[in-house]
């Protein structure tokens, strides 16, 4: 199975996997899935971690060198999933998760989730 991690999940599948429920982690550590990881993860951390936010101490370039080392694999933005973002219904105005959601019905490829917000978007989100 090919699956795309929210920027949420990313970062604790890397850095507190025990925050993952057991079903969901032992997916991600299936040798047998493809975890995939978006750009616009990367990006949202690195506008998080410039803000200077006390309660977000991430640097996107330690995520990123930990997503490859953990054998994840970087999903690129493609332009069909920019065009499918002005398509979603306004259920959710962050443009980071839009941008997640469109990803995986562009490609496709199922998108885990914690945000209660998502399922509305597709059956390929699965809330965790």
């Amino acid at each position: 199975m090919r699956l795309l991690l929210d920027t949420h999940l990313l970062i604790w599948a890397l850095d507190e996997p025990e925050r993952l429920n057991p079903a969901t982690r032992a997916i991600v550590e299936d040798e047998g899935n493809e975890v995939l990881f978006s750009v616009a993860s990367i990006w949202e951390i690195a506008i998080k971690s410039a803000s200077g936010r006390a309660d977000f101490a991430f640097d996107p370039q330690e995520v990123l060198n930990a997503a490859i080392q953990t054998g994840f694999n970087e999903l690129q933005i493609r332009s069909e999933a920019a065009v499918q973002v002005g398509k979603l219904p306004l259920y959710h105005r962050d443009p980071f998760d839009r941008l997640l959601i469109a990803q995986a019905m562009a490609e496709p490829v199922r998108f885990y989730t914690a945000d209660p917000m998502l399922p509305p978007y597709s059956e390929l989100v699965t809330l965790v």
